[in-house]
């Protein structure tokens, strides 16, 4: 997927194939890209998370999107959810708090990107 613009705010976009993000360094890493890219928003498909992203007492999920948040740079998760949100009612929890507010977004594809970034325009 390219990079992409949306309501005026550059998205950069993540491939689903490709190595897994599974570190701290991963979001250093990835606030690079998306300054290199002139973007303020990395939109990352829920394939390239290491599934103990979705285990919150890992602390990988709250480590990684506090780094994004830090450098004022929005994280939004594309994709389906369902099945680690069913198996985890603090997950659950956590992505609903999330999607209340604006640095960290979980949606099922880019049309409810596009809707989310247009609603703050």
């Amino acid at each position: 997927m390219p990079n992409e613009q949306s309501s005026d705010l550059r998205v950069f976009a993540l491939e689903p194939e490709g190595e897994p993000i599974s570190t701290e360094d991963d979001a250093i890493d990835l606030i690079g890209s998306v300054w290199s890219h002139e973007a303020k928003t990395a939109m990352v498909p829920v394939e390239r998370l290491d599934p103990a992203f979705f285990d919150l007492s890992t602390g990988l999920a709250g480590a990684f999107t506090q780094k994004l948040v830090n450098y004022r740079v929005r994280l939004v998760i594309v994709g389906d959810l369902t099945a680690y949100t069913e198996a985890s009612r603090a997950l659950s929890d956590y992505v609903w708090e999330s999607n209340r507010g604006d640095q960290v977004w979980f949606v099922r594809d880019d049309a409810e990107l596009a809707n989310k970034l247009a609603a703050r325009g």
